[in-house]
């Protein structure tokens, strides 16, 4: 099986162009293939496929096997996937995913896509939706105890469930103890991402990810638009948002009239070779 390693802001995964492809057991291999002392090492594993409803589709397996709705930074890499492997020659591409379809600008330099624009769409709000356990409309500086200590919570959907909660200091925050408890806590039934944001000034926060399947990433896209959306909702940050992710930063902007949320970042290969799938 033939295969591209690419990353977005250190969120690497595997990619396979399943137009030319067949995987049979994409759980399995994800898995697998995640391994990094026994496989290729990545966050999980993205399928390349044909869609009767957009340009591609992206299908998304997490390291421990499970799927994945949506991935911002996965899906900034398969734009530039198919632009600079040949299989578009469009700099605006529409890609399927679980969570819907997703509106993808490229910026072209010298041949290769160096930057994606994406469109997340509308923020879910609605915690029936996220899902959240809860009987309220919205859940913003919601209480929840979780291990020993009670924290404040927004929560959000952006295809995946988020619970942002604002910390003093993302450096310091333990966060390997912390995370796991969110991601299986009672209220999410189907688990969440939880993200630990320090707001800098009106314009830029810090932000560390808690990854539902596996575990603390060096980004995610999903939860940075979630992180920025939650920022805006607590009257942190202006509508546009730079977040400080451990591999990179992530521009972020809600259009609240338009309700849709923006993201912007890089995409970047890494290598290519060959998987003897057993």
């Amino acid at each position: 099986m033939k295969f591209t390693k690419m990353e977005g802001l250190g969120n690497d995964y595997v990619y396979v162009n399943c137009l030319a492809e067949q995987v049979d057991n994409p759980s399995a291999l994800a898995v697998r293939i995640s391994d990094r002392h026994f496989g290729i090492g990545s966050d999980g594993l993205i399928l390349i496929k044909p869609s009767e409803t957009a340009d591609f589709c992206m299908d998304m397996y997490n390291a421990d096997g499970s799927r994945s709705e949506m991935c911002g930074n996965g899906i900034r890499c398969v734009g530039k996937y198919v632009y600079d492997y040949g299989l578009t020659d469009k700099t605006e591409v529409a890609i399927e995913t679980l969570a819907g379809i997703k509106y993808l600008t490229l910026s072209v330099e010298a041949g290769k896509v160096r930057e994606v624009t994406v469109d997340m769409g509308a923020p879910e709000l609605n915690p029936a939706r996220i899902p959240v356990a809860s009987g309220k409309d919205r859940l913003v500086k919601e209480k929840v105890t979780v291990g020993n200590e009670t924290y404040e919570m927004t929560c959000v959907s952006m295809g995946n469930p988020h619970a942002v909660v604002f910390v003093d200091s993302t450096e310091t925050f333990p966060l390997e103890t912390v995370g796991p408890l969110f991601e299986v806590h009672e209220m999410f039934p189907n688990r969440v991402n939880a993200e630990f944001v320090q707001v800098i000034n009106r314009g830029e926060a810090n932000m560390r990810v808690w990854e539902r399947g596996t575990g603390e990433t060096l980004a995610c896209g999903t939860g940075a638009c979630a992180s920025a959306v939650a920022c805006i909702l607590n009257g942190l940050t202006e509508e546009e948002v730079t977040l400080h992710l451990l591999g990179g930063d992530l521009r972020i902007r809600w259009d609240r009239e338009k309700d849709r949320v923006y993201m912007t970042g890089p995409a970047t290969t890494v290598f290519e070779g060959e998987y003897a799938c057993k």
